[in-house]
C-alpha cells in the first residue's frame, strides 16, 4: 500500500508543517504501507488552468500531468489540513480539483488542526471527497490550537494523539486495501 500524506498548507511558518512531520515520524514505526509525505508547497500548482473539466481526464498543462502522475500512484490518502474559516485551505481545494479519476476509488483519513480542532475542514473535505468517489474513514486527529500547542505553533503530542493517528492509519489501510479490487 502506498499512502500519500498530504500536507495543504503553504503558509510561511506554517504549523502544518509540524503536524505533517509528526505525522510522517509515526508513520515510519509501521512497516505495513509506503507512507510519503506530498506538501503541497513543494507541489506549487498554480489556480486550477485546465481548459477541460477534469472529469475529461484530457490535461493540457504539464504539471497537471505531473500532478496526476503523482496522485494516481497511490492507493490512499491522510490530509494534513488547517481550518481557515470554517473550511479547509484554498490550496488543498485547489489540489483536489484539477484531477478526477485519479483520485476515485480510494481511502482517505484526516489529521486537521485549528482553533476548533480542524474538525469543519474536515467536514468540508468529506464532502468533496465523496464526489469524487473517495471513502473517507470515521477516525480523524483533531488538534486544538489552543490546547495542543504552545504559542499556537510547539506542538507536543500526547498518547492520545498517537493512538488517534494509529486508529486513523489503520482504517485507511483496511479500506484502501478493499477498495484495490474495484481499480
Amino acid at each position: 500500500m502506498k499512502v500519500a500524506v498530504i500536507l495543504g498548507s503553504t503558509r510561511p511558518n506554517r504549523v502544518g508543517a509540524v503536524v505533517a512531520n509528526w505525522v510522517m515520524e509515526v508513520a515510519a514505526k509501521r512497516d505495513d504501507a509506503e507512507f510519503t509525505l506530498v506538501d503541497l508547497a513543494e507541489i506549487d500548482l498554480p489556480i486550477l488552468d485546465e481548459p477541460l473539466p477534469p472529469i475529461v481526464g484530457r490535461y493540457e498543462q504539464p504539471h497537471t500531468r505531473e500532478w496526476s502522475a503523482l496522485i494516481d500512484g497511490f492507493d490512499a490518502f491522510v490530509f494534513v489540513t488547517p481550518e481557515y474559516n470554517h473550511s479547509t485551505s484554498a490550496v488543498l481545494k485547489n489540489a483536489i480539483d484539477f484531477l478526477h479519476r485519479e483520485w476515485n476509488d480510494k481511502a482517505a483519513g484526516f489529521v486537521g488542526y485549528g482553533a476548533a480542532g480542524g474538525i469543519r475542514a474536515v467536514e468540508h473535505l468529506r464532502l468533496i471527497l465523496a464526489e469524487l468517489q473517495v471513502a473517507t474513514v470515521r477516525a480523524q486527529v483533531t488538534l486544538d490550537s489552543y490546547r495542543d500547542f504552545e504559542n499556537f505553533y510547539d506542538f507536543t503530542p500526547t498518547e492520545r494523539h498517537v493512538a488517534t493517528l494509529t486508529d486513523v492509519f489503520d482504517q485507511v489501510l483496511a479500506w484502501g486495501g478493499a477498495l484495490k479490487t474495484l481499480r
